[in-house]
């Protein structure tokens, strides 16, 4: 387990933080006596260096991923990206109950409470489990009204026949996938993020060697194609699985499970704790991936060239994501626990220095893309008008750096807050409203094309990274309440 400063210093009082709330910024900017800027710091990287080695192997496998299934052709890239979306909006279920779980176990923490951590452990597996099974079923049968809507009238039937079979595939594995993310988001709320990066590393390996084997038909294994890549990668969520549970059963990671010694009964207290969080998270979640689906929906009427060499793009940019979400990881823990322990003061003092490690990164990334985002889309397919368009959209990535990273982060703390109603209406006034119909206009009439589409998200980061900057700002997220009694 991951010992911070917040081990040592005393807890707070209610009076406290009221008082440390009334004072100016600049005094709030002050640390305490005795913490040093160097130990604050030390925390923030413990907690974050091994989701960011974790994330960022995670996006380079899904890049390998999406080279290997490119080198078939656009039309696989095609495929495979229309099953993205479809398959997330299931996905939010679950990630809704995560970040709850994520911010109460952060909450328990904080205030020295092991035993509860385990029960809301417990009630959150629970609880995934049902929502997995009910996902896996209806995702497997929709599979293929999913496809056809997200091809939007601009796909072949063979490119919308591989997107059906790689999402029934991702669909027959959704409870394994589910079940290894409920443990990630505990252990990450303890403040452990190495386990989670030690397994999730494993099932890279084993999805990258499971792709060579099942896309191409290699050591006796049968050539699937698309498929293949659908396959290998439920295999390396499963074997996650294991590996998760096996950690928070043998008692050395902060959590200790005893699955078959003590009665499963649900506690509506710590459900109703969660989705007190959770819920808010959910509606953001399904807002984000509507508003997802409308966007691609819009860059996917183009043809298929243009929606390849838009997977291509976001499969680049899902790598410089993994900076900001790093971070969030940090600061949702670090957060939580900070106010579970009442130190709104050492919550605002850890976000800060999240924000500015994350800023430090994501120039550096700047940087990389905007000087090699040609050759890193060439890395997927040598298509003359894949890598002219890929080209100019990189250059967009690149500026979207500091702007990602500072939203992902920022919203991060609010999460470990518990105030996940803010960032579900700012996704709303953003992700769902302006992003789609700026893509739409700037697509459908002012004819700017795929480069249109991407101004459009350009133009969303900046407006939702303003409004989240804003709300925590505010300070209100410091006084909500999270009721595990």
């Amino acid at each position: 387990m991951v010992q911070t400063y917040l081990d040592e210093i005393e807890a707070g009082t209610d009076e406290m933080m009221e008082a440390e709330q009334a004072k100016p910024r600049s005094e709030r900017k002050k640390l305490p006596e005795g913490c040093k800027e160097k130990t604050l710091y030390g925390d923030v990287f413990r907690i974050a260096w091994p989701s960011l080695v974790e994330l960022t192997l995670t996006s380079l496998s899904s890049m390998v991923d999406m080279m290997m299934v490119g080198s078939i052709g656009t039309d696989a890239i095609s495929a495979v990206g229309l099953a993205t979306q479809p398959r997330f909006i299931f996905m939010t279920l679950v990630m809704a109950l995560n970040t709850g779980a994520t911010a109460v176990v952060a909450r328990a923490r904080g205030a020295g409470n092991h035993d509860q951590a385990n029960q809301i452990l417990k009630q959150a597996l629970l609880f995934t489990t049902v929502l997995a099974i009910f996902s896996s079923i209806m995702g497997y049968i929709f599979s293929p009204a999913l496809i056809r809507f997200m091809a939007a009238g601009g796909m072949a039937e063979e490119t919308i026949g591989m997107g059906v079979d790689y999402l029934r595939v991702q669909f027959v594995g959704f409870i394994t996938m589910a079940l290894g993310a409920t443990i990630t988001a505990a252990l990450r709320g303890s403040g452990n993020s190495r386990v989670p990066m030690v397994y999730n590393m494993v099932a890279n390996v084993v999805n990258v060697i499971g792709n060579y084997c099942l896309i191409y038909g290699k050591f006796g294994f049968p050539e699937l194609g698309v498929t293949g890549a659908s396959i290998a990668t439920v295999f390396g969520q499963a074997v996650a699985c294991v590996m998760a549970f096996i950690s928070v059963t043998n008692g050395k990671n902060y959590f200790h499970l005893r699955f078959f010694k003590e009665k499963f009964r649900i506690d509506f207290k710590i459900i109703g704790a969660i989705a007190n969080v959770g819920i808010p998270a959910l509606i953001e979640q399904m807002i984000m991936r509507v508003g997802m689906i409308l966007f691609n929906r819009t860059v996917a009427s183009l043809s298929e060239t243009a929606y390849a060499t838009h997977q291509v793009c976001m499969n680049i940019q899902s790598l410089s994501m993994m900076n900001g979400q790093a971070f969030a990881v940090s600061a949702t823990s670090l957060v939580g626990q900070s106010l579970g322990k009442k130190r709104s003061d050492m919550a605002e003092h850890y976000s800060r220095r999240c924000r500015r490690l994350g800023l430090y990164v994501s120039l550096f990334l700047l940087l990389v893309f905007g000087i090699f985002g040609r050759q890193l889309v060439s890395l997927y397919n040598t298509d003359p008008d894949v890598l002219r368009m890929g080209a100019m959209i990189m250059v967009v990535v690149a500026f979207m750096q500091p702007i990602q990273c500072s939203q992902f982060v920022t919203a991060g703390a609010l999460r470990g807050a518990g105030d996940t109603r803010a960032t579900a209406i700012i996704s709303l006034i953003t992700v769902l409203a302006l992003r789609p119909t700026i893509a739409w206009l700037a697509v459908n009439v002012l004819d700017f094309g795929i480069l249109g589409a991407w101004g459009a998200m350009f133009i969303d980061q900046v407006i939702r990274s303003l409004l989240v900057i804003s709300r925590y700002n505010s300070g209100k997220w410091k006084k909500i309440k999270v009721n595990l009694h």
